[in-house]
């Protein structure tokens, strides 16, 4: 029955939920839409679950610019099974379990082949509201109202459509939760950790924010067996929370009194963190911790996005005493061959996934994620499609 079923919808356009936000910073409304088959190298996924990302809100609150585009159907987090294949795909066939991701991947270009980096040149990210290829979009409403994507993977709806760049071919075996956060921001940290920074045993690590990022950046250091694990965030209760992902030192800056956060982790490492990771997006986080990295060798990764065009001022001197600073995005992970790994890595108990999720709600619900995010009270919350 379930091959008759994706047999007798390929090719036609469905209709299905989605959960639509009309306007900057409004709840989102779920609608009927109606989804069009993919094109030549694309794919039409049936989302199983997704969840919320910091990203998503920055952008549902975004009022005016060339990133802002509505209506639109957010979502970016999330894992499926593919339901049909455009022209000329390959790669995947119907009834894959597949990870939709925003960072491209074609796998031709100089950047896909090489080592040294995880970006695209063909497929350059500039962030455009609709599908890569053309630049249109596969959503209406039921009013025939053109419905805008976001960052190529809107997954806040029943049913959407990929490019084959932006889609990973994952083991049905890993359960479809721990799946769903593998999309963005754990693999993020865990990325930054192990191959930006890479961390090595008995290291010092200092992380400047313990939301999902800064905690996946713990469990990555953790698991490469850093010494000590310094988080800094204004939120007190995250130090218990962090002590799951292996934080071994919590600042408060408002608890520091004269000292600067630098001064405090120069104190607690013998002269500054090895590594030091920027994980909210503060050009005045991002100076301090490049002065909370060791001189000689002290690195800085950059993984947080300054969203109010302040620049990054740092003395040029300090770079002479050996200290660097690097940025990256998706943690240096190359979505077709990283994502995989790190799902096997799951599966072998090599990885801590499940104390990500602190909340799981129905699709119908949606808006309390928004909520419980806002309110800083959840980590990653799961939304099931079908609950």
């Amino acid at each position: 029955m379930e091959s008759n079923s994706k047999l007798e919808t390929a090719g036609k356009v469905l209709r299905c939920k989605a959960a639509i936000c009309r306007n900057p910073g409004e709840p989102l409304v779920i609608e009927d839409i109606e989804v069009d088959p993919p094109k030549a190298w694309e794919i039409r996924i049936k989302i199983i679950c997704t969840t919320l990302c910091h990203t998503d809100i920055t952008y549902w609150k975004m009022k005016s610019g060339l990133v802002a585009a509505f209506p639109r159907i957010f979502g970016h987090e999330a894992v499926g099974v593919v339901e049909s294949v455009g022209e000329y795909v390959e790669e995947f066939i119907v009834g894959d379990t597949v990870l939709p991701v925003f960072l491209p991947n074609c796998n031709e270009c100089r950047d896909c082949k090489s080592q040294k980096s995880n970006l695209c040149t063909k497929f350059q990210n500039n962030y455009p509201p609709n599908m890569p290829r053309d630049g249109t979009s596969r959503f209406r409403d039921m009013n025939g109202e053109i419905l805008h994507h976001f960052l190529w993977v809107s997954s806040f709806t029943e049913y959407t459509v990929v490019d084959v760049t932006h889609a990973v071919k994952i083991t049905p075996e890993i359960p479809a939760d721990k799946a769903c956060l593998l999309g963005c921001g754990v693999s993020t940290g865990i990325g930054a950790a192990w191959k930006v920074a890479e961390v090595e045993e008995g290291s010092t690590v200092a992380i400047f924010g313990l939301g999902p990022v800064g905690l996946a950046v713990a469990e990555g250091a953790r698991q490469r067996g850093a010494l000590k694990i310094i988080a800094v965030d204004l939120n007190p209760e995250k130090f218990d929370i962090g002590k799951k992902f292996g934080v071994t030192d919590f600042i408060n800056p408002k608890t520091c009194g004269e000292k600067s956060v630098s001064e405090v982790i120069k104190e607690l490492t013998n002269g500054g963190a090895d590594y030091c990771f920027e994980c909210i997006g503060l050009a005045s986080l991002m100076q301090e911790a490049f002065l909370s990295s060791r001189k000689g060798w002290g690195k800085t990764v950059i993984l947080g996005v300054e969203m109010h065009g302040s620049q990054l001022s740092l003395n040029p001197y300090e770079f002479l005493r050996g200290r660097s600073v690097i940025g990256t995005l998706f943690g240096g992970i190359k979505p077709k061959s990283d994502i995989p790994l790190l799902a096997k890595k799951y599966l072998d108990n090599e990885l801590s996934l499940d104390e990500f999720i602190s909340h799981e709600l129905s699709f119908q619900d949606i808006n309390k994620a928004f909520e419980l995010h806002q309110e800083g009270k959840s980590l990653r919350c799961i939304i099931w499609m079908d609950h």
